[in-house]
């Protein structure tokens, strides 16, 4: 399998591997769709180890990850979770969006983040020591719904930690270019968009443009989609609900075309 495509802004790979060789728990932090899951399964790739995502959300309990009892027949089984699979057999495990996962999981990860990398069953009454190939990554977006779903610093500082943020324009529409196949001048004209749109700050938007968005409408352009409309579908609708911050954003959009 190829490795997956990632295009290095600084000095995050050096980083990762040798957080990864000394098995320091790694925080990926920055805005939606600036690569920190491509990261991941890139670095994963690139250091010949199996990855384990787990996309964390408000109904994400320690259960869910740790492992729990089951019914088989006319018994009951212990079943693993993916942390606990990944604690045992030394993969690395990747908490997208941790801060969504409900308290108790960072709980359950507090006794892997520092020297006693163990894990603690409470259901089994076991204590886990975690694989020497075991590697816990996280990743959190500080700027989603600041103050609401913040992590503490007891937790932060278990963490090397790295911002993402977008790339320079070259490297994006380089990025587009290489993940589409769309043309360089397409390339350049979307990535032209999104900086103005990310300079818009008077929008109010929750989110801005994400590289993936532009990934995506390269991808309707590349394959045929008239660009007005594939910039309205893949970039500006999936922004906002607001109808005349849409067309705000449409004109713009279309202008810049």
């Amino acid at each position: 399998m190829n490795i997956p495509y990632y295009h290095a802004i600084g000095k995050e790979v050096q980083v990762f591997e040798h957080a990864y060789n000394c098995k320091i728990p790694f925080l990926l932090k920055g805005p939606t769709g600036t690569g920190k899951s491509r990261f991941i399964e890139h670095m994963a790739h690139k250091l010949d180890t199996k990855l384990i995502t787990i996309s964390c959300h408000e109904e994400t309990s320690s259960t869910d990850l740790i492992g729990r009892f089951i019914i088989k027949g006319a018994e009951t089984v212990w079943l693993d979770g993916p942390l606990t699979t990944a604690v045992k057999e030394g993969h690395i495990l990747y908490l997208d969006e941790i801060a969504e996962a409900r308290p108790d999981v960072i709980v359950a990860i507090h006794s892997l983040t520092d020297h006693r990398r163990e894990l603690f069953i409470d259901k089994l009454g076991e204590t886990i020591k975690a694989h020497k190939d075991f590697m816990l990554v996280a990743s959190f977006n500080p700027g989603y719904q600041r103050g609401f779903k913040e992590l503490k610093p007891s937790t932060r500082q278990r963490f090397v930690a790295i911002s993402f943020d977008y790339p320079e324009e070259k490297i994006e529409a380089e990025i587009l270019v290489s993940e589409t196949n769309v043309s360089k001048d397409d390339a350049k004209r979307l990535v032209n968009i999104a900086t103005k749109i990310r300079n818009l700050t008077e929008l109010g938007l929750t989110e801005t443009v994400s590289t993936r968005l532009l990934v995506d409408a390269a991808h309707l352009i590349h394959t045929g989609l008239p660009k007005r409309l594939a910039v309205h579908v893949a970039v500006v609708e999936p922004l906002t609900d607001d109808l005349e911050v849409i067309q705000a954003l449409k004109d713009l959009s279309d202008l810049m075309i």
